[in-house]
Parts: structure tokens; C-alpha cells; sequence
């Protein structure tokens, strides 16, 4: 018993299970060649898969009852087995303790497995709850046979029933309910109560209630199924919410005034079976299927229908070979696509979509004649036993081969829904699908199915060219451009070019037909859509020269305009504009988009013709032009243009220096060139605006002079000859113009008094000689204090009296008094300063320091008295080495270079010094008076040497004086030093 549960394949080499294979091949259906190749690495398992159960029941197994993984068996005469599948080891065994001459006639098991009702042959019920072991008896119960039992789904709990409905061999229906718990001293009945709601007939008899069936719908809707033999009855009614605990008796009362729907059937096998399909548990049906004398009554429930419950009805007959009088239908179970039949010896499964039978499993005689076949509703496993052996189906991906069903049935979309995650047969679908509406003519449904498939591209487009449908092939082609990947380039292009000539085809055929209007502009719409579409505008974009050669051939220039501007090829565009001579649109054009390059190239023709609007265009768009490059048009219509042309150029140029600031110097020299020409006026102006310094000048000063010269404009030379400080020659120019310029370009050189003086000279010349105004000449002596009467004395003629300058010689006279009392003041001043000179050399002469023994170095901190040593007025003391040290670093390269030579000259000196103490030999003693003069003069030399270097580096206290100042800014580490520093410290 332990190893009930322990699954195992059935000996496979006994026998295998006839699996009629239901598969339609693509030539069956006449179908085009699918691009899918079909590699299955092992084969397919079956939809419904047998396994034997390893059990060896100890007496014959009567009946059998599964539900939620609870599994009940009647063995021999008086013994239950029930066994939690969850927990296959530990099974429970109960004795019924019945009477000898009765046996069990049905088990009932509700979809919980909690309530077991035992119907006996001798018209008596037990119950068995699955949390007890006592088996208890149904007293109201007896006396009636039961047939079926209707569980409630609703009310139900692991104790109590709730209202259920039981149908009995007399065709009554009564209402009961059934509790687990002990209940009260008087009433240790588990059935709370027994009574009977309706009764059932066929042809006026009592007919038994083979099957009932409760479900709940929507909005309280109450649905009964019940069947006898031939008939199948349906009582719909409402309930009120909160009112389900008053049971059934209402919906039966409802239906008391109208006779109860029902459906007949002629042929009566004595018995019949209902089934139906859940899609998901603790849901209502979907479907059911009657297995009654005439075949298989299947169809689907609709609880929204008011006059019937049932809907999409069909009956379908039971296959020859299945004859009444020895292998009637047993049981039949319902799946979502099949329909199993128990015979006595054999399993059938029947495709509830066509009626064929798809699996036939036939069971060897050993194992006894089938007794049963029971689904487990939450597990979906089928059981079936015998009186020896128990046995189970695994049903497997049910839906996989439903596809090719629908589809033979032309039922597309159904066929597409359950071959959603398998592409190859999606493929076929589609291609069958496509295939059945072309032969309807329905051209454009065809075309978009086979942009689906993979199909050979070629075949499908030349049946389309055949069939004469630009239409269908033109959505074929888009479809099909809609599904290529970016990668596939070439492809891309080829359609892409293909639809774009059909595009235009269709558009020249719409035009020449005035009575279609509406079409063209929806298919122009439609093609510039096409055009603008983001996804292929990079292939659109690689071939743009083919599609405007495509344009062009059909001669469709308002969508080459419009293909332009998507490419953004407002080259293109603007030329098109300019040629057909709508240069504002042309300059539209180039303001919205802002390409510099087009302004450039297209600005001299729109120069010609729209001036003013060009220039606005130009100023608007500020500093992103050059107005260098835009010189070259600027030049041709100043010189060949109108008046308009001409001041637009210089409002342009006036924009760009007074504005734009634009320092290059074409464009002043240029703008220069237009005063000079055609504004005289604002030339002057500009001149002195622009600056009298040459940082400040941005155009050519000799151009300027050369332009101005040739155009007479004698002021302005001046002022560039001013500019240029070529004072002589402004002077001179001035002096042609007006004295009064004359004389303030001779106040310019104000560094320079001799030139201002020439100057000066000069104007006072031309004032005597050329104007012979001597109250002018001698106003220049006030305005010029460099010149003098004397100066200007030699330019007047010989018959001029002294009584014209007898103020100006008088004036001279003072002044030369006047200098000369200053000059004596300075003798006085510079006389003393001298003495007091002489008086502080004196003094310091006479000043000294104490050094003490203890004294030490300022800088190496060392006794100072050891080696020579300076004394600053400071009090500072250094080393003579360690001052030298110091002050160094700090000297100039001069005055380190020369110290070094210095330092050269002093070691020289102090050799010979020293060489000229040692004794000389006698034949040279004649020579000592000669020894003794060199010995003086060597003397003087190294005094001086060393006066030398103390001039340099003892002038000043190292710490107190210039020297530490300077060095605050200097870093203690020589840059160039710094990384010789750093490694000596690592």
C-alpha cells in the first residue's frame, strides 16, 4: 500500500497507444514555401500521457472517487481506502460495517475532499468526513436510491456542506445539508435536514436524475443543471446576496410556472453523463459535454443568455465502431480541446473542433473491463480504474496542434492565438491566411498577411504584379519595410526605391484625373508621410540622389522641394526658389535654417534683387557670419549696383564695426572706401571715432592716406597723418586747411621740444610770409613758450618797425633776467650742499664699533673674531665667507659675473704676491729696485680689488637692507635647484 503513488511508465514494450496524428502538412493545404526550417531535437511527447499506478489492490476495487488530491476506493465487500495523494504513505482504511446483502452503489466526493457520501444498493447513505473515521449514517436519507449529488461551491466549509441538491433513481431532486460536528444532545444526526424540491420525467414518467450540477454566475445568477437519460434540464434563477444559506427551494419556485428548458434526445441507453470544462479553479465552466444515447451533446455556457444557458451547440455522433449492444460509452470527461470516452475497453479522445478522434488508447485484458474515468478538477489529472488496477493521464500542451484545426476551419484569428510563442506555424497561418484572401479578392487583407510571412519575397510580389494591384503590392512593400531590421540595408533600399516609384506612378495617374482630387492630395499625403518617416530616413538619406533623379524623371517638383527640406538639402531648395525667381521664399529659407555656407554662396544673387531684406537677414543673424566672406558680393553691387544696393552694403559694414566690433581690417578698409565714394560726410567722423592710437587703429593707415588724398579730403589726412605721427607733414597739409590745425598738431610731439619747436617755426613762417599777419606771429609766440622773439625775427621783411615787437623784446628780456637769478639761487644751493657732503665724510672717518670676543657670525652663528670678518651700522656681523654666501644668490647675472672675475683677479694678485717674498737668486739682485716697484704697484691693485668686492657685497646689511626686500617674492628653493633639492633630502 506504501507505494501506491510511486509513478511508472506502463511496459512500453507491451504495447503502444495509437496516436492519431491530426497534423496538417503544408501540402495538403496547397501552401507557398515557409522560410522556417522545422529542427526538433527529440521527439514530441503525446497530449495524453498514460501512467500506471504501482498498486495491487488486496480485494476488487468497486467504486472510485478523486477530488482536490483525495483520493477514495471501495474495496471488496465492506472496506474504504482513502488516501491525501499530497501524503501517498500514509493511507486510511475504514470498515463500513454494512449489512451482508447490501454493497455500494455510488461514492460522492465534494471538490474539497472533505465530504464523502456513500450511496448503497439497499436505498440507504452513509457519510464520511475526511477528519474523522467514523462513518455515519443519513437516516432522513433512506429509502431512496442516489443518483447524483449537486455540491454547493460556495457555502461549503471542511464541517458543513451547506445547501447541496441530491437527485435519486425516481427523479426526485430534494435539498440537504450535511455536518460534520456531533450537533446537540437530541440530534446527532450529521443531515440537518432532507427535502425535496422538484421531480424530473421523461415521457410522464419518474426518470432518474443521472447528473446535477450547481454553479453560480454573475449578479447572483444561480444556474442547475440536471440530466436524466435523455433529457437535460436548466433552471436559472436569482438569489438574494446574504440569502444563499435558504438553499435551492427559490430557483425551483421560479421556474414552477413555466415548464423547466430542457433538451430531448429520442435514443435512451439507459443512463447519461455531464461534464464540463473549468479554465481556472474556482472559476464557473466554459464548456460542457452530454454523453447520451444519440452521440455527444458539447457546447459552450453563456451565462449572460436569458432563454438558454447553452450556446454554440452541436451534437457529435459516436464513431462505428462503437455498437450498444457489447462496448456503450462509460464515462466522459472534459478537457479544453477534447472530449475523453470510456468504453469498457479502451480510451478514446475526441477533438471537440472537427469530431475526429485524435488518441486512442486500448487497454489489454488483463487488467479487467473499465469500470470508470473520474478528472480531478484542481489537478486536471484524468483517473480511470478497473476492478485490479488504478491508472492516470497527464494531459500535456493540449493547445499545440489546435492551430492547424482552426485554420483548416478559416478560423484565422483563433489560429493565430494559440501559435502565438511558435513562429514557424504563425508562419503557415499567416501564409494560409494570405492565400485564402487573395483568392476573395480581398487583395489589400492578402498583402498585409504576407508581409508577415517568410515566404519568398519574389513569388508573392509578381502574383500582386499579375493580379494587376499596385495597391495591395504598395502595402505589401510597406509592411514588409516595416518589419526589415536596421541592418538589412540593401534590402531597405530596394524597397524603399520600389515604393517610391509606385508612390509616383499612382500620383501621375491621380493628377491627369481631375474627378479624383481628394485621392491625390490623401495619396500625396500619405507618400510624404512615407518620406518623413524617422525609420528610414538614414536609407533615405544614402540614396537621396536616386530618389531626386526619380522626382525629377516624373517630373513632381513640389515634392523634390518637400523631399529637400526633410533631407535638409536647402541647397537644393533655395536654388529652386532662386530659379524660379521667389527670392523672398529663397531667403525664408536660408533665415530659418541658418546655414552659414548657404548665405555665403547664395547672398550676391539675393544682393541683387531683395537688398534691404538681405541685409536684415545678415544683421539678424549677428556674429554667426564672417563679413569677410561676404565682401566679394558686397564689392560687385556697390560698384555695378543701385543707390538702394550701395547703402545697404554700408548699413551692413556700419553694423559690423559699430556692433559686431569686428576688428579685421578688410572690413575697415572697406567700409573706409564706401565714405570716401558715397559718404563723405561720415568719413571725417569715423576717422576720429576710430582712435588716435595704432593699437587702436583697425584698418590700413596708408590705404587711408592713399584714399583720402585722392579724393581731396585734406582734414582727414591730417588727422591719419597725426595718427601715423608724421607731425612735419600734418603740419605742412594743415597749414593748407586752417593755421588753427596747424597749430595743434604742433603741440603733438610733446616729448620731443626741438621737433615742437620746428613746428612752431614753421606755422610762425607761413603766418609771416604767406599770410604777412604780424599780430598772428606774434600770437604764436603766446601760444608757444619754446619760441622766442629772436626766432621769428629773421622771417619778417626788412621794412617791419620795432613798434610791433617792442612788448615781445621787453617780455624776452624779463625772462632772461628771471633765468638767470634762478641759475645764481641753484650756484648758491649746490655750494652748500657740498659743505655738508664734506662734513658727514668727515665724520664717518672718525666712527667705529666695539667687537667683543664673544661676537658671533649673523649667519653661521659661529665666534666671529676666527676668520675676517664686516660690521654693518646695523650690528649685524658676518663672515667675510658667509657674507659672500648670503649676497650671492641675490646679485644680478652682471654683477655675479663680474664678481667672479673679480674673485680671479684677487687669487692672481695674491700669488704674485706671495711669489715675490721668496729669495731671489744673486745674479738677479741687480734687478731688486725693479722687485720693489712691481711689489708697490701690486700692492695698489689688490687693495683695490678688494675695494672692489666690498662695493658689491658689503654696500649693505644683507638682512636690513634692499636685498631682503626683493628676495620676499623668491622662493627659498631655486626652481631649477628644486628637484637636486629634493632628492638630497630622501
Amino acid at each position: 500500500m506504501s507505494s501506491i503513488l510511486d509513478e511508472y511508465e506502463d511496459s512500453l514494450n507491451s504495447r503502444h497507444p495509437v496516436q492519431h496524428s491530426s497534423r496538417l502538412s503544408a501540402a495538403n493545404i496547397g501552401m507557398t514555401h515557409s522560410g522556417f526550417v522545422n529542427v526538433r531535437l527529440e521527439e514530441e511527447k503525446p497530449i495524453f500521457n498514460k501512467q500506471r499506478i504501482d498498486f495491487s489492490p488486496p480485494e476488487k476495487i468497486n467504486h472510485f472517487a478523486v477530488c482536490n488530491n483525495q483520493l477514495c476506493m471501495s474495496l471488496g465487500k465492506d472496506t474504504l481506502l482513502r488516501i491525501d495523494l499530497a501524503k501517498p504513505d500514509r493511507p486510511n482504511q475504514v470498515e463500513l460495517g454494512r449489512k451482508e446483502d447490501s454493497r455500494v452503489h455510488k461514492l460522492f466526493l465534494d471538490p474539497t475532499g472533505s465530504h464523502l457520501v456513500i450511496s448503497l444498493s439497499t436505498s440507504e447513505c452513509l457519510y464520511l468526513n475526511r477528519n474523522t473515521q467514523k462513518v455515519r449514517s443519513l437516516s432522513r436519507w433512506r429509502g431512496h436510491l442516489i443518483e447524483s449529488v449537486g455540491w454547493n461551491k460556495l457555502l461549503r466549509t471542511e464541517t458543513n456542506t451547506g445547501p447541496i441538491l441530491v437527485g435519486t433513481s425516481q427523479g426526485i431532486i430534494f435539498e440537504a445539508e450535511i455536518s460534520a460536528s456531533e450537533g446537540s444532545l437530541f440530534n446527532t444526526n450529521p443531515d440537518q435536514y432532507f427535502k425535496q424540491v422538484h421531480s424530473l420525467e421523461e415521457d410522464g414518467r419518474p426518470a432518474p436524475v443521472c447528473c446535477i450540477e450547481v454553479e453560480r454566475g454573475p449578479e447572483s445568477k444561480v444556474v442547475i443543471i440536471a440530466t436524466t437519460r435523455k433529457r437535460l434540464f436548466q433552471f436559472v434563477g436569482r438569489v438574494a446576496e446574504g440569502s444563499e444559506q435558504q438553499g435551492f427551494s427559490a430557483i425551483f419556485s421560479q421556474n414552477q410556472e413555466l415548464l423547466p428548458s430542457f433538451q430531448e434526445f429520442p435514443f435512451n441507453m439507459g443512463y447519461s453523463e455531464i461534464t464540463f470544462y473549468t479554465p481556472k479553479l474556482r472559476s464557473c465552466p466554459k464548456a460542457f459535454a452530454w454523453m447520451m444515447g444519440n452521440g455527444v451533446l458539447y457546447g459552450q455556457l453563456d451565462y449572460v443568455k436569458l432563454d438558454s444557458l447553452l450556446s454554440d451547440v452541436q451534437v457529435w455522433d459516436y464513431t462505428p465502431d462503437i455498437d450498444f449492444s457489447f462496448n456503450k460509452p462509460i464515462s466522459i470527461v472534459l478537457t479544453q480541446f477534447h472530449f475523453l470516452l470510456l468504453l469498457p475497453d479502451r480510451v478514446k479522445a475526441i477533438c471537440t473542433l472537427n469530431g475526429q478522434v485524435v488518441y486512442e488508447d486500448v487497454f489489454p485484458d488483463k487488467f479487467g473491463t473499465l469500470k470508470k474515468m473520474i478528472k480531478d478538477p484542481a489537478g486536471g489529472l484524468v483517473w480511470i480504474y478497473t476492478e485490479k488496477a488504478v491508472f492516470r493521464y497527464h494531459i500535456q500542451r493540449e493547445a499545440r496542434d489546435v492551430w492547424q484545426m482552426y485554420m483548416s476551419m478559416n478560423k484565422f484569428d483563433l489560429a493565430k492565438e494559440y501559435c502565438r510563442d511558435r513562429p514557424e506555424c504563425m508562419d503557415i497561418v499567416l501564409a494560409k491566411e494570405a492565400e485564402h484572401c487573395f483568392q476573395d479578392k480581398r487583395y489589400l487583407e492578402s498583402a498585409k498577411c504576407y508581409a508577415l510571412t517568410q515566404n519568398y519575397f519574389e513569388e508573392i510580389a509578381l502574383k500582386f504584379i499579375e493580379a494587376k494591384q499596385e495597391e495591395a503590392l504598395k502595402e505589401f512593400l510597406l509592411k514588409k519595410l516595416n518589419n526589415l531590421k536596421q541592418s538589412e540595408k540593401t534590402q531597405i533600399t530596394l524597397l524603399v526605391t520600389w515604393l517610391t516609384e509606385l508612390y509616383l506612378n499612382r500620383l501621375g495617374l491621380l493628377q491627369s484625373d481631375e474627378g479624383k482630387h481628394g485621392v491625390f492630395q490623401e495619396t500625396r499625403d500619405e507618400f510624404r508621410k512615407f518620406l518623413s518617416s524617422s525609420k528610414h530616413k538614414e536609407c533615405l538619406y544614402n540614396n537621396r540622389t536616386t530618389i531626386y533623379d526619380l522626382l525629377a524623371s516624373h517630373g513632381n517638383v513640389d515634392d523634390m522641394v518637400y523631399f529637400s527640406v526633410i533631407m535638409q538639402d536647402y541647397e537644393r531648395v533655395i536654388s529652386h526658389h532662386c530659379q524660379h525667381d521667389d527670392y523672398s521664399a529663397a531667403l525664408e529659407v536660408l533665415s530659418k535654417h541658418c546655414d552659414e555656407k548657404l548665405f555665403y554662396k547664395f547672398s550676391p544673387i539675393l544682393m541683387q534683387h531683395i537688398p534691404k531684406k538681405v541685409v536684415d537677414a545678415w544683421i539678424q543673424m549677428g556674429s554667426r557670419l564672417e563679413p569677410k566672406k561676404l565682401i566679394p558680393a558686397l564689392v560687385n553691387y556697390s560698384q555695378m549696383g543701385s543707390t538702394q544696393q550701395v547703402n545697404e552694403t554700408i548699413r551692413y559694414m556700419e553694423f559690423c564695426v559699430y556692433q559686431l566690433t569686428v576688428t579685421e581690417e578688410a572690413i575697415h578698409n572697406y567700409l573706409l572706401s564706401l565714405y570716401a565714394k558715397y559718404k563723405p560726410d561720415s568719413l571725417l567722423w569715423y576717422l576720429e571715432q576710430a582712435g588716435s592710437h595704432l593699437s587702436d587703429i583697425h584698418y590700413d593707415l596708408k590705404y587711408a592716406l592713399r584714399l583720402c588724398a585722392e579724393h581731396g579730403y585734406l582734414q582727414a589726412c591730417v588727422l591719419v597723418y597725426k595718427i601715423m605721427e608724421l607731425y612735419e607733414e600734418a603740419v605742412d597739409l594743415a597749414l593748407q586747411v586752417d593755421v588753427d590745425l596747424a597749430k595743434t598738431c604742433a603741440d603733438l610731439p610733446e616729448d620731443d621740444e626741438e621737433l615742437r619747436k620746428k613746428l612752431w617755426l614753421k606755422i610762425a613762417c607761413h603766418v609771416v610770409q604767406e599770410e604777412k599777419d604780424v599780430k598772428k606771429a606774434m600770437n604764436c609766440l603766446s601760444s608757444c613758450n619754446l619760441l622766442k622773439i629772436e626766432d621769428i625775427l629773421p622771417f619778417f621783411p626788412d621794412f617791419v618797425t620795432i613798434d610791433h615787437f617792442k612788448e615781445a623784446i621787453c617780455s624776452s628780456l624779463e625772462e632772461y633776467n628771471q633765468h638767470i637769478d634762478e641759475l645764481k639761487q641753484e650756484m648758491e644751493e649746490a655750494t652748500e650742499s657740498a659743505k655738508r657732503i664734506r662734513e658727514d665724510i668727515q665724520e664717518m672717518r672718525n666712527k667705529y664699533g666695539v667687537v667683543e670676543n664673544q661676537e658671533k657670525c649673523a649667519a653661521c652663528d659661529f665666534p666671529l673674531l676666527n676668520r675676517p670678518f664686516y660690521l654693518f651700522l646695523c650690528g649685524h656681523m658676518f663672515h667675510y665667507d658667509c657674507l659672500f654666501q648670503e649676497v650671492t644668490p641675490h646679485l644680478s647675472t652682471y654683477k655675479q659675473t663680474k664678481l667672479g672675475e673679480l674673485q680671479k683677479r684677487l687669487a692672481a694678485a695674491t700669488q704674485t704676491s706671495k711669489s715675490r717674498h721668496r729669495p731671489a737668486p744673486k745674479e738677479k739682485e741687480e734687478g731688486g729696485d725693479t722687485a720693489s716697484l712691481g711689489k708697490g704697484s701690486a700692492g695698489v691693485s689688490r687693495e683695490q680689488i678688494k675695494s672692489d668686492i666690498d662695493d658689491i657685497i658689503a654696500c649693505e646689511c644683507v638682512y636690513c637692507g634692499e636685498l631682503m626686500i626683493k628676495s620676499i617674492d623668491k622662493p627659498f628653493i631655486d626652481p631649477q635647484k628644486f628637484e637636486e633639492e629634493k632628492s638630497s633630502w630622501l
